[in-house]
């Protein structure tokens, strides 16, 4: 292995995060869409009663790392569920990985997902949620329903410490801010968000610890392999964990009837 091998590799060597040192870091690097979702589902499968043979959807899997991580180390059947990606092209990384039987790619919109209500015992979203959750109707209408009752709900998103306390960027970031920044949350926001709906009790609403440092991390690496400005790293190193972070919520459904838009 050559030294630039050897640095890569030891850069993907988390501590707390053991079962994503088993990948590739060439093959995280090339699926990579923005931060290492190998690294953000171990944090959130660690908080998470998952067992194997459990119908699990991957909403917003992108090239599909979380769902075969997933499904590799957890023994799930995962349902690989992308807009941007089509499902052909995960099928192919699935089958390298040798999941077919176990990961099943699914290319559809957030807001129209081809599954029977109840039929997951879980869903989870990497990085993803954010872009399509933040709608007030959108776990009422479109997602609590898929999972059974007593199954669990868990995201991932980039957010903040604590929220916003006016319409303009924090100083030491205005520089660096962009509009779509204003989608990002807080645990306790996104705490309230899902439990006043009445359809599921919030168990765990909290920031992945170091979660910026994780953050700049991969942003540094995939910039190298794009040979792109890490731009992102710069504005995070800048902040230091007093703004942004990484949210991270995990729920549990409850028998509550859900509703349909089509229904009302």
């Amino acid at each position: 292995m050559s030294a630039e091998d050897e640095g890569r590799k030891g850069s993907f060597r988390r501590a707390e995060f053991p079962r994503s040192e088993n990948y590739d870091p060439d093959w995280v690097l090339d699926n990579m869409m923005g931060p290492n979702a190998l690294w953000l589902t171990e944090s959130l499968a660690a908080c998470m009663n998952l067992s194997p043979g459990m119908r699990v959807l991957d909403m917003g899997c992108g090239r599909g790392l979380s769902s075969i991580f997933l499904a590799k180390e957890y023994g799930l059947q995962v349902w690989a569920t992308d807009l941007w990606i089509d499902a052909g092209e995960n099928l192919d990384r699935i089958r390298e990985a040798g999941l077919e039987d176990s990961v099943f790619p699914i290319h559809a919109e957030a807001h129209v997902l081809p599954f029977a209500d109840g039929f997951f015992d879980a869903m989870v979203s990497v990085d993803a949620y954010h872009y399509f959750g933040t709608d007030d109707l959108y776990l009422q209408h479109h997602m609590a329903r898929l999972v059974r009752p007593g199954g669990q709900m868990g995201i991932v998103v980039p957010g903040l410490v604590e929220e916003l306390t006016s319409d303009e960027p924090p100083e030491h970031l205005r520089s660096y801010w962009q509009p779509e920044l204003f989608s990002l949350h807080s645990p306790a926001w996104w705490k309230r968000h899902w439990e006043r709906s009445g359809l599921v009790s919030v168990e765990r609403a909290d920031l992945v610890p170091d979660g910026w440092r994780l953050w700049v991390a991969s942003d540094v690496l995939w910039s190298e392999r794009l040979g792109k400005p890490a731009d992102e790293a710069d504005m995070l190193a800048v902040d230091s964990g007093r703004v942004l972070g990484f949210t991270r919520m995990v729920a549990r459904r409850n028998d509550r009837p859900t509703g349909r838009l089509d229904e009302l």
